[in-house]
């Protein structure tokens, strides 16, 4: 599936909720399903700087597609990043990089966090990017 179509797919099972708590409750269940990152790799370097709670992010790449594994130690923080590797894991680093992130303002995620979870969100994604540009760099 594309970055767009799996975008598109979160944005239809989000406006399957009638309010926020219905949405929080789906995202935690995103957590719970998340593939999670081998102990090895919850380290600093692989901390998202700018988030409030802790969220460990690894990335390798596999038939020039990048595969991504994390964890948190927060349960919507786990949702949110569970939501962004769907979305971007297996996929290739420029169509990461290129991708827009619309679907987050489609689904009200922003606007239904708090400002500190906001920035961490913002960093979520752009540590994911530079990843993939890192990548990129690579295969270039």
């Amino acid at each position: 599936m594309s970055i767009q179509e799996l975008q598109e797919e979160i944005v239809d099972e989000f406006s399957m909720f009638d309010d926020w708590m219905q949405r929080y409750e789906y995202m935690i269940d995103l957590g719970k399903s998340l593939p999670l990152i081998d102990e090895k790799y919850k380290i600093d370097e692989n901390i998202i700087k700018g988030c409030q709670s802790k969220v460990w992010v690894h990335a390798e790449m596999k038939d020039d597609k990048i595969e991504f594994t994390a964890d948190s130690d927060a349960i919507i923080t786990k949702g949110i990043i569970a939501i962004l590797i769907r979305v971007f894991s297996g996929q290739h680093p420029k169509d990461i990089i290129e991708a827009n992130t619309d679907f987050i303002d489609e689904i009200g995620l922003k606007e239904h966090l708090s400002p500190t979870r906001a920035n961490g969100l913002v960093s979520m994604i752009k540590q994911l990017k530079m990843y993939a540009i890192a990548y990129q760099t690579q295969l270039n």
